[in-house]
């Protein structure tokens, strides 16, 4: 059987920050097409993991994108843990989501193409009613679809997201979730997702990577979510992940370590 098609390659990554070390030579692999999972404490490298695969923080090592056109750079969008504004901005979310796109100031007008570029992306993560809103009032939970809808814009083959749901209440991470899935399964992008809430982690992923300034272990979560692998990666007793509560196969996800021939379960 031919191996899963890769979407993103970390080979032995570094990361050294004020002479601390936060990544201590990280390997691991993320399947094309899958939502994969990073997991850890705080303070393990999540996030800095993250930010060196955007090529925003230095790293030794490599880390490779692949996508099914290797002649054309890979498109990625980024839904960052929170956005720092300054919430007394007269600005609407139209004028968010169009301001990238103008080659003109907004107070010169929209155009129409960007306008309607912009709707279409709001109705796509069900947020078309925060068109007109002031972004300084919207709630967490409505920032984080905005921002969504932003990072959907370039039609990503790779959607990173770190802590998206942090903020929102369990409901309304749940819908979130179940929006990340339908959109992965559409556009056929894979998902790359920080995120502490474990039951999150297994009911919504299809792999997972155990993240502690290393990697203690990666694959699908009824592989390695166990009470030993929480224990290595977290420090402390963790108990065991149910696993009827783990997902068969991530949708979308056509990866051999996703289906039922792949398993090793």
């Amino acid at each position: 059987m031919a191996p899963p098609p890769i979407a993103v390659t970390f080979s032995e990554v570094t990361v050294t920050l004020g002479g601390v070390p936060i990544l201590d030579k990280v390997s691991a692999t993320i399947p094309r097409g899958s939502c994969t999972a990073i997991v850890g404490p705080n303070g393990s490298g999540k996030t800095t993991l993250l930010l060196a695969l955007l090529g925003q923080l230095p790293y030794t090592g490599a880390i490779t994108i692949t996508t099914d056109q290797p002649m054309t750079p890979p498109r990625i969008g980024y839904v960052p843990q929170r956005l720092l504004f300054d919430r007394g901005i007269p600005m609407t979310v139209m004028d968010f989501m169009t301001m990238g796109q103008q080659r003109i100031p907004l107070w010169l007008g929209r155009r129409q193409k960007h306008t309607d570029r912009a709707r279409d992306l709001l109705l796509t993560v069900q947020a078309e009613g925060l068109a007109d809103r002031q972004l300084g009032a919207l709630s967490g939970g409505e920032v984080q679809r905005v921002l969504l809808a932003l990072a959907l814009q370039q039609d990503p083959d790779l959607l990173i997201l770190d802590e998206p749901a942090a903020g929102v209440d369990f409901r309304g991470e749940q819908i979130f979730c179940e929006l990340l899935d339908t959109l992965r399964l559409k556009h056929t992008f894979t998902q790359l997702i920080v995120s502490h809430d474990l039951a999150t982690v297994t009911h919504h992923s299809s792999y997972v990577i155990c993240l502690n300034h290393t990697v203690i272990t990666a694959g699908p979560p009824r592989q390695v979510l166990t009470s030993e692998t929480l224990t290595a990666t977290f420090g402390l007793h963790m108990g065991l992940v149910a696993t009827h509560a783990m997902p068969e196969a991530g949708p979308g996800c056509t990866a051999s370590c996703c289906t039922p021939e792949g398993r090793r379960d």
